[in-house]
């Protein structure tokens, strides 16, 4: 099953693409959520409609979790579950960029089982499921060999690195950074950085898919006190997220956790 979920992410991936395409640099509504969520837009909504229709009419036994549908506490009772954030990385979509993602994944019983992140400006696409290899369009990927966390090149935020939130020391990175966390974790999974990370709770449907990704490239993929991820949880969220090299994995755990 899962090489048919991936089959349909993948197709419903494209198809969303073709949909925000139509929005973007051409001026869409949009509109701020309140609470710290942040934007929406216009093409995030037509977007996840598609999606939600789409996905559901071919497995109408699945649950639904997505960014822009009201959250239904039903999809708890249901083994399978879609994950997925239509647009992520809305800001940058709004303000013409390039590097916003969909991401789609299928979870069954708390593991992600296929993951789709569709980059349609750059027509770039990433895709894994537990029985396939990870691929960045059609080609296998794997994630760095970097065994240092000194001078290692990471996804992540100047707000990631405070020393408050490293009780056994800042490590010396090389920093960079990228609108979406889906995308984040591609790169990290098909190593052109030598992985990423957040330190505030992460949705399931920012990461769901780019998790799975880099963890069939080879990454070590956690929340920040080192525990597997969990997703079609209550609350959505993880305690952060770390997509590293075993090595580099280990060590940021130490230091966050002294």
């Amino acid at each position: 099953m899962p090489a048919r979920d991936l089959a349909l992410l993948t197709e419903a991936a494209r198809e969303a693409g073709r949909i925000a395409l139509r929005y973007w640099r051409k001026d869409p509504k949009v509109w701020d959520k309140g609470g710290e969520h942040g934007p929406v837009s216009e093409a995030d909504l037509a977007v996840n409609d598609m999606l939600k229709a789409k996905l559901l009419a071919a497995r109408p036994q699945y649950g639904w979790l997505s960014e822009e549908t009201p959250d239904n506490v039903d999809r708890l009772a249901v083994d399978t579950v879609f994950i997925v954030d239509p647009i992520d990385g809305t800001r940058a979509f709004v303000a013409g960029e390039e590097t916003w993602a969909h991401s789609l994944a299928v979870a069954h019983k708390g593991r992600v089982t296929a993951g789709v992140v569709y980059l349609p400006a750059l027509d770039r696409i990433y895709t894994a499921s537990e029985t396939s290899l990870p691929m960045r369009d059609g080609e296998v990927i794997r994630a760095s060999g970097r065994d240092r966390l000194e001078g290692a090149n990471i996804l992540t935020t100047k707000a990631n690195m405070g020393p408050e939130k490293w009780p056994g020391g800042v490590p010396e990175i090389t920093r960079s950074f990228r609108a979406s966390l889906a995308y984040r974790m591609c790169l990290a999974a098909e190593g052109r950085f030598d992985g990423m990370l957040t330190l505030r709770d992460a949705w399931e449907w920012d990461i769901a898919a780019g998790a799975l990704i880099a963890e069939r490239a080879g990454a070590v993929v956690t929340d920040m006190a080192g525990a597997a991820l969990r997703f079609n949880t209550e609350g959505a969220q993880s305690n952060g997220v770390l997509a590293l090299p075993a090595r580099l994995h280990a060590e940021a755990i130490r230091r966050l956790t002294a």
